[in-house]
């Protein structure tokens, strides 16, 4: 959350300082309505709630990223030695299915683990979902 935005706290804050100096400033003949003060505050205590449920989603959603970045460079490395097929294109723009054998792995901050396979003479890179089957 960007630290210019105000939080439901902040917000809520704000509404009790100004509902006290309404209170203080109030014409007796004409109170505040109890309503819909009770009903502002718990649309406060609903905004609050869901900041936490946001930020425990967001808590939760970085942890699931970490797990499934491991779990993904766990299977790229057990993948070294053995034959992938992908597809790659050709001279004519068309795509074609080669074999390999993966011989390794690096870890490319924006996309990820990339494979080097050998096939034939030369050499592809490859991401993990570049790849149509693998063998033993």
């Amino acid at each position: 959350m960007s630290s210019s935005m105000a939080t439901a706290s902040d917000i809520q804050m704000d509404y009790m300082k100004l509902l006290v100096t309404q209170l203080r400033n109030q014409n007796p003949l004409e109170p505040l309505n109890n309503n819909d003060m009770a009903a502002q505050l718990a649309q406060f205590s609903q905004l609050q709630q869901l900041e936490t449920m946001n930020a425990k989603f967001e808590l939760a959603n970085s942890n699931f990223a970490k797990v499934l970045d491991t779990a993904n460079r766990t299977y790229a490395n057990s993948l070294i030695g053995r034959e992938v097929t992908f597809l790659t294109e050709t001279e004519t723009g068309d795509l074609e299915e080669m074999s390999g054998i993966v011989k390794e792995v690096f870890n490319d901050p924006e996309k990820g683990s990339v494979l080097v396979v050998k096939a034939g003479d030369d050499d592809y890179t490859l991401g993990l979902g570049g790849i149509i089957s693998v063998k033993n």
